[in-house]
C-alpha cells in the first residue's frame, strides 16, 4: 500500500484501517472497517485506537455519513460502521457533526415497517423505501444471535453464564490478523441496528450534556425509542428473542434520557411522556405476568422519573392498574428472601409510588382503597431499616392528603410508631431528617394526643424541641439534595404550637424566634421546590416559606 517493502515509512495497523476507511473502495471500506471492529475488541489495542479515532474528526464524519447509507450494496458496510461508533460514542461530543442525530436515528428504522395508509387519504403519501431487514427466525438464528451478544457483551442485553479465564494470554498481532481476515459475520445481523443504535444514544447521552441537548433537538428520536417497547406487531422482528432485546434497549435509553439532569432534562422527559401510547405501553409490561424482573424494574425507573413532572403524574393516577402493580411489587412480602433484582425492584417501586403521592389527593387515594392494609404495611417498613425512608415519605403524604379516610385501626398503627420516628430525629441528618421531621409534624396533626402523651411520658419534651432548633440553625444553607429541610422544621414548629399552645414558650426558651429571624433574613428560591435534578428545581410548594415563618412568630407571640 504504502510503495516498497523496505521503504522507510512504518505505518501502524490502526492508521491501515483508517486509511482503509477514508479510501474511495468499497472493499476497502468494509474491509477496514472489519478490522477496527476486531482492533477495538483487543485491550491492547483498544484505548490507543479509540483515541486515534475520536480526535480525528474526518474520520469520525466518515463513520457518522456510513450510519444513513441504506442501499442494500452497502449493508456489511453500515452494520460494521455501527459496531465501530458503539465503541467510540462514550468518548465523543457529537456536537461538530452535522446531522448526526438524524442519521443515528436512520438506524430506529430498520426495524419498522412502513406505515400503514390512512384510508381517510388525510397522511401524504411517503417514497417507497428499500426493506432492509430480512425477518429472521428459528431457534437456529436466535442461539447465533445470542452467541454473539453474549461474546461482545453488548449493552448487557444477555447476561454472559459462560466462565472467563482471566489468566488467558492476550491474543498477538499474528492470530488477530488471521481472525480478521477469516471473519465474517452474516448480514442478516441487520435486524440489531437498532439494538446498537440505543446503545450509542444511550452512551452518548452518558458521556455529555451536549449530546443530550442535541437528542432533545430532534423529539422524532424518543418518538421511535418508545416504539419499541409495544408488544404491538408494526415491527419485522419474528421471534421473542428479537422482541425482548428491543424492548430492553428502548427501556434503558429511555431511563437515560429521563434521569437527564437540569432544564434538559425536563424537556427530555416531557418530549418522553407526550407520547400518545407511552403508558399503555408500560401497563402492558407491568401488567403481564411473564415480564421479567428487569423490565419490570426499567420500567418503574421509568414511571418514576417521568412522575417528577406535574402533568404525567396525574395522568398516571387516572391508570390505576399502574398504582396497583407498584403497590404490588412494593409491599412484596417475599423481596427480602430473593434476588437483588427482587429487592431492586421493590425499592424502585416504592420511590415511585412515593413522587406519586407528592402533591395528589388522588393517586392517594387510589393506594388507601387498594385491597391490603396499606397503612399497617408502611408502619412496618419503618420499624425496619431497607426501607424506612420511603415509607415514612409515603406515609406522610397519606396523612396529607386522605387524613379523612384514616380509620381508628390506621391511626393505632400510626401511634405504634411515633415513639421511633421521635427517635429517629434524634439521630438523623440531611435527606432523612427531612423525611423523618415531615412525617413527625403530620401525626402532630393527625394524633395530636398521642404526640403530646409520648413527648410527656418519655420526658424527651425539651430534648426533642431543643433538637428541632438545632437543627434549624446547622441547616441555615440550603443544598440540591436537601432544600426543604427548614421548611420541615418551620412546618413542625407550627403544627405543635397550633395543637397545643403551651409548646410556644418551650420553642422561645430554646431560642426559635431567633433562629426563625434567620431564616425570614435569608431566603432562598431553592426552598420553593421539593427536590432538584442538577439545577432545575422540580414540583414547587404551593405555600411559600417566609409565609410558614410569618405564622410561626405569630403563634409564638400569642403565647
Amino acid at each position: 500500500m504504502k510503495g516498497a517493502v523496505l521503504a522507510p515509512e512504518k505505518i501502524s495497523l490502526i492508521t491501515f484501517a483508517v486509511d482503509s476507511l477514508n479510501s474511495d473502495s468499497p472493499k476497502k471500506q468494509l474491509s477496514g472497517l472489519k478490522m477496527l471492529d476486531n482492533i477495538l475488541r483487543m485491550e491492547i489495542l483498544k484505548t490507543k485506537a479509540i483515541s486515534e479515532l475520536t480526535t480525528s474528526t474526518k474520520t469520525v464524519a466518515c463513520l457518522v455519513s456510513m450510519l444513513g447509507w441504506t442501499s442494500e450494496r452497502d449493508k456489511d458496510v453500515r452494520l460494521f460502521a455501527t459496531k465501530v461508533f458503539v465503541e467510540l460514542a462514550d468518548n465523543l461530543r457529537i456536537v461538530s457533526v452535522p446531522g448526526a442525530m438524524q442519521l443515528i436515528g436512520s438506524l430506529l428504522d430498520t426495524a419498522h415497517e412502513s406505515k400503514e395508509r390512512d384510508p381517510l387519504g388525510i397522511d401524504s403519501p411517503e417514497p417507497k423505501q428499500d426493506n432492509l431487514i430480512q425477518q429472521v427466525g428459528g431457534n437456529e438464528q436466535s442461539s447465533r444471535v445470542i452467541k454473539w451478544l453474549k461474546k461482545t457483551e453488548k449493552y448487557c442485553l444477555i447476561p454472559r453464564d459462560e466462565p472467563r479465564n482471566m489468566d488467558e494470554p492476550k491474543p498477538h498481532i499474528f492470530r488477530f490478523w488471521k481472525q480478521s481476515v477469516a471473519k465474517e459475520e452474516p448480514s442478516k445481523d441487520q435486524y440489531l441496528l437498532p439494538v446498537l443504535g440505543m446503545l450509542i444514544l444511550d452512551k452518548l447521552a452518558s458521556f455529555d450534556l451536549d449530546n443530550c441537548i442535541e437528542i432533545c433537538r430532534d423529539p422524532g428520536l424518543t418518538t421511535k425509542v418508545i416504539e419499541f417497547t409495544s408488544n404491538r406487531p408494526n415491527m419485522t422482528y419474528s421471534n421473542e428473542t428479537h422482541k425482548t432485546l428491543l424492548k430492553r434497549s428502548s427501556l434503558k435509553l429511555l431511563c437515560r434520557l429521563a434521569k437527564t439532569k437540569g432544564k434538559i432534562g425536563v424537556t427530555l422527559r416531557q418530549n418522553i411522556s407526550e407520547h400518545p401510547f407511552l403508558l399503555s405501553n408500560l401497563v402492558e409490561i407491568l401488567d403481564n405476568n411473564d415480564s421479567s424482573h428487569e423490565l419490570r424494574e426499567l420500567t418503574t425507573e421509568l414511571i418514576k422519573n417521568i412522575a417528577m413532572e406535574e402533568n404525567i403524574k396525574e395522568e398516571i393516577g387516572h391508570i390505576p392498574v399502574i398504582i396497583s402493580r407498584l403497590m404490588d411489587a412494593f409491599l412484596s412480602q417475599s423481596a427480602l428472601s430473593r434476588t437483588d433484582s427482587a429487592q431492586l425492584l421493590q425499592m424502585t417501586s416504592g420511590q415511585a409510588l412515593a413522587v406519586l403521592a407528592m402533591e395528589s389527593a388522588n393517586n392517594c387515594l387510589i393506594m388507601l382503597a387498594e385491597p391490603n392494609s396499606f397503612i399497617k404495611e408502611l408502619t412496618v417498613m419503618i420499624h425496619g431499616d431497607r426501607y424506612r425512608y420511603v415509607a415514612s415519605s409515603l406515609l406522610r403524604n397519606m396523612c396529607v392528603h386522605v387524613r379523612p379516610e384514616l380509620g381508628n385501626s390506621d391511626l393505632k398503627e400510626i401511634s405504634y410508631i411515633l415513639r421511633e420516628v421521635l427517635e429517629g430525629i434524634m439521630d438523623a441528618e440531611g435527606t432523612e431528617l427531612e423525611v423523618l421531621v415531615g412525617l413527625s409534624s403530620q401525626i402532630c396533626n393527625v394524633i395530636p394526643g398521642d404526640f403530646a402523651r409520648e413527648l410527656e411520658h418519655g420526658q424527651i419534651k425539651e430534648r426533642f424541641i431543643k433538637r428541632l432548633v438545632d437543627a434549624l440553625n446547622s441547616n441555615m444553607i440550603p443544598t440540591a439534595h436537601c432544600p426543604g429541610i427548614r421548611r420541615a422544621i418551620v412546618e413542625h414548629t407550627i403544627c405543635m404550637m397550633e395543637c397545643n399552645p403551651e409548646y410556644a414558650g418551650s420553642f422561645k426558651e430554646c431560642w426559635m424566634m431567633e433562629a426563625l429571624l434567620m431564616v425570614e433574613r435569608t431566603p432562598s428560591r431553592a426552598e420553593k421546590y421539593r427536590f432538584f435534578s442538577g439545577d432545575a428545581g422540580l414540583m414547587e410548594h404551593s405555600i411559600s416559606l417566609s409565609t410558614l415563618v410569618a405564622r410561626a412568630k405569630e403563634l409564638m407571640d400569642h403565647e
